[in-house]
């Protein structure tokens, strides 16, 4: 009895078309074709599982316990196609699937979360991957296949004629202190009035350290040199609470420890004049098609641009 390979999902329609009306006739109207062929397709039915699935009334038709059989699987063999043609809708519109996204720190607080939550509550059904992490080690996932995109910066060593760049915003450093440090309080503060002080930073040649390096070299101030060097977002937190450290952040990490709802009670200085960093960009791979979850979380970071 070969009956997976025969039987189509608008046979077990009928079936239990016939079994809820108890008419052929009606039944037929119901799922959209002729009597004949309704019938033609019952009698094969019958003839493929072996025996009679109704009986035949002056007043209709009455499932047999073998069609009761087949009507029990037949609703789950219907319900499943049913969430295959919804899932399939769905990953085809956009509204899930996968999405695999990188971003240095900065971008990934100040654009993709937003336009994470903004899909969230529109399509919650989208499985999402983020991943914070240096621009070299995110342009290698992207070039690997591991990202769908990322917010990051091009690294000397990769052709930028390879990639889909879109620039995103320009970054701001803000450097963090606790509460009761001395120049908590202080408004335009001057760079050389930093240089006794502790500081925690990230790491020689991350784009955060060279933009203060180069603001101090600019100023034709001594760079500071009482550091630690770590890039480690607990390590700065829990450095931060000695009243005299100094650690520099992009703006919106800042913002988000300083004024969000995580409760750090951190103070961002008032420079006199505002340490930039080199921009990034949103970059995609020349060559690779999106899936339609990470173009709706594309689409959502453009709109946070």
């Amino acid at each position: 009895m070969d009956l997976a390979s025969h039987l189509k999902p608008a046979h077990l329609n009928l079936l239990m078309k016939i079994a809820e009306s108890g008419q052929l006739q009606r039944a037929a109207q119901m799922v959209g074709m002729s009597q004949p062929a309704a019938s033609r397709i019952l009698a094969e039915i019958e003839e493929r599982v072996g025996g009679p699935l109704f009986e035949r009334h002056p007043k209709g038709m009455v499932a047999t316990a073998l069609c009761e059989i087949c009507i029990r699987h037949a609703k789950i063999i219907l319900e499943e196609y049913h969430a295959l043609d919804e899932d399939a809708r769905r990953i085809m519109s956009g509204q899930a699937g996968r999405a695999r996204v990188g971003a240095v720190t900065g971008p990934a607080v100040g654009l993709l979360m937003p336009a994470i939550r903004a899909i969230k509550a529109s399509a919650p059904d989208i499985e999402m991957t983020i991943e914070v992490g240096p621009s070299t080690e995110l342009v290698r996932g992207l070039v690997e296949g591991r990202f769908d995109f990322v917010i990051a910066r091009i690294p000397p060593e990769y052709d930028a004629r390879d990639f889909r760049l879109q620039p995103a915003r320009s970054e701001i450093v803000s450097l963090l202190v606790h509460p009761e440090h001395p120049l908590a309080s202080k408004t335009r503060i001057d760079l050389a009035e930093l240089t006794a002080f502790e500081w925690v930073v990230q790491e020689i040649g991350s784009p955060i350290r060279q933009a203060v390096e180069a603001a101090f070299h600019e100023k034709k101030v001594e760079t500071p040199t009482r550091i630690t060097n770590s890039s480690s977002l607990l390590v700065v937190l829990s450095l931060l609470e000695s009243e005299e450290m100094i650690a520099p952040q992009s703006e919106e990490v800042a913002k988000m420890l300083a004024h969000g709802p995580l409760g750090t009670k951190l103070v961002a200085l008032d420079l006199a004049d505002p340490i930039m960093v080199s921009p990034c960009f949103i970059i995609r791979n020349r060559f690779r098609q999106l899936p339609q979850a990470a173009m709706q979380v594309l689409d959502a970071v453009y709109g946070n641009v």
